[in-house]
């Protein structure tokens, strides 16, 4: 009797997995086992009673460690059955097979962080496969920031003061056409891990066994939150991984990519790619087969001025001050006592720290109408000296150089006005203050001067000296005392009045 070729295919990829199961002492129930099958599917194939899949032939191939021998044979029944007949081919499935029992895989992640007026948004889409022997019900999502990647304890202070919250996240997430709910698992002052849920107010959509789906989810962080990096890391088999990073065109963005792995920390092995268009530039890395456990870190900075000098239009009063380049609460620099000059030796620093004051104080006129005046003190813009600038509320008034200034004399009269400042620019808190003080301060020359301040000016001046001694104004609030967020504070762009 003949036989087709088709048949003839089968026949020899069956005998051949018969012959490797012997090689490797291996039963038929042994085989079945330890490729998730019951024990009387490996016998059927063998005896030609059932035809092989593909998903049969890929874990076959794993268990046995053929080297490709049990694959080819199964690549080649395969297009004569389907070069002989219509039928439909079977489910894609993984590549590389795993052992039952592994659960998720990913064939494929694409993580894109882009950044539009002082806002990252953050949009990952994975697909998923269901490897394992249970219905896939909830899957796991973590979101960490890092303000400062290089100084732990640094970052660490910078978000006890601004933490991160689900609010300012705004969390979306779908399967396929399906709204996602999701539920907090940790919450912490930088790191957040929640649990995507299958399933809505609509019922519940789980990942079976051998099936497929689609998952995106996407939230947001404020520049002041985020540090300039974006890191990936592989905690489930992963065949391929592609990241993206899309900046405003006039920043001039410089990327690298690291890869951290448990042995030490290297360049990744490809390069990245970038693409540009009228307004924004795009860098895209990718790879396939990313190692179990490995972290993809992307880094950039911003060259072009614009970065520094961006006024966003939307997103946290903060991240329009960072922009411009003002030092923000929970900096360490902040809380240190500033260097006094040494005059007249260093005149021509203090001169051109005074300089430097001043052209950060213009800039900001572009970002905000300070009708109650302005002060900004030399470690606001990163400078550990001892000299302040302080622009009375009277319009085309002279500002004023305050250089090594320390308060020598105050009135017991006091008031409480809400003050705000450039470092904390989110919040006004109430704070009481003398009505006038009397300052001490050194001319360019080094000789001393005494120059008295009252009400507004003496609000000014004492809160840029607190500054300089490394106090906040929120330091001189009653223990207790809320701050006032920026959004319900209802006098902006007015004098203090007296």
């Amino acid at each position: 009797m003949t036989t087709s070729p088709v048949e003839r295919a089968a026949e020899t990829f069956a005998a051949l997995l018969a012959q490797w199961r012997v090689d490797r002492g291996m039963t038929k129930k042994q085989l079945a086992a330890l490729m998730g099958f019951d024990p009387s599917y490996v016998s059927h194939v063998e005896g030609r009673r059932h035809r092989p899949t593909e998903d049969f032939a890929r874990r076959a191939e794993a268990v046995l460690g053929a080297g490709g021998a049990i694959w080819q044979k199964f690549q080649e029944y395969d297009e004569l059955r389907h070069s002989r007949n219509s039928v439909h081919r079977d489910p894609p499935v993984p590549e590389q097979w795993m052992p039952p029992g592994t659960g998720l895989i990913v064939d494929q992640e694409i993580a894109e962080l882009t950044y539009t007026d002082g806002v990252y948004r953050c949009k990952v889409r994975r697909d998923l496969y269901n490897a394992g022997n249970e219905p896939v019900t909830r899957y796991l999502v973590r979101i960490a920031v890092d303000r400062y990647p290089q100084d732990s304890e640094r970052s660490n202070r910078h978000h006890r003061d601004h933490p991160l919250t689900y609010a300012e996240l705004d969390i979306q997430a779908r399967c396929e056409d399906e709204r996602m709910e999701w539920r907090s698992k940790q919450d912490r002052d930088n790191f957040k891990e929640v649990w995507l849920l299958f399933e809505n107010e609509r019922g519940r959509f789980p990942l079976y066994p051998g099936e497929r789906t689609t998952i995106e989810y996407e939230y947001t962080v404020g520049q002041e939150k985020w540090g300039q990096w974006f890191q990936r890391a592989v905690r489930l088999p992963t065949r391929h991984l592609t990241v993206r990073l899309s900046f405003p065109l006039e920043f001039e963005a410089q990327v690298w990519g690291v890869e951290d792995s448990l042995a030490a920390e290297a360049p990744v092995r490809t390069p990245l790619e970038r693409h540009a268009d009228a307004e924004r530039s795009t860098f895209e890395w990718h790879t396939d087969t990313p190692a179990l456990n490995a972290r993809y870190r992307l880094e950039w900075r911003f060259r072009g001025s614009a970065a520094a000098t961006a006024a966003p239009s939307e997103g946290r009063a903060s991240a329009r001050m960072a922009d411009a380049g003002i030092v923000q609460r929970g900096d360490d620099l902040l809380r240190r006592r500033a260097r006094p000059y040494d005059l007249p030796r260093e005149e021509a620093a203090a001169r051109d720290a005074a300089v430097r004051l001043r052209a950060t104080l213009d800039k900001l006129d572009e970002l905000h109408v300070f009708r109650k005046g302005v002060g900004l003190a030399a470690p606001q813009i990163g400078l550990p000296s001892a000299i302040a600038v302080v622009r009375p509320p009277e319009r085309g008034a002279d500002s004023i150089v305050l250089v090594n200034p320390r308060v020598v004399g105050e009135s017991d009269a006091t008031d409480e006005r809400y003050e705000g400042c450039l470092s904390f620019f989110d919040h006004r808190g109430l704070v009481s203050r003398p009505l006038r003080i009397e300052v001490e301060h050194s001319r360019y020359d080094g000789t001393r001067v005494i120059t008295f301040f009252e009400r507004a000016m003496a609000r000014l001046v004492a809160h840029e000296i607190d500054h300089l001694e490394g106090r906040l104004y929120v330091d001189r609030m009653p223990a207790g005392e809320p701050l006032l967020p920026v959004e319900e504070y209802r006098q902006t762009g007015s004098p203090w009045a007296y």
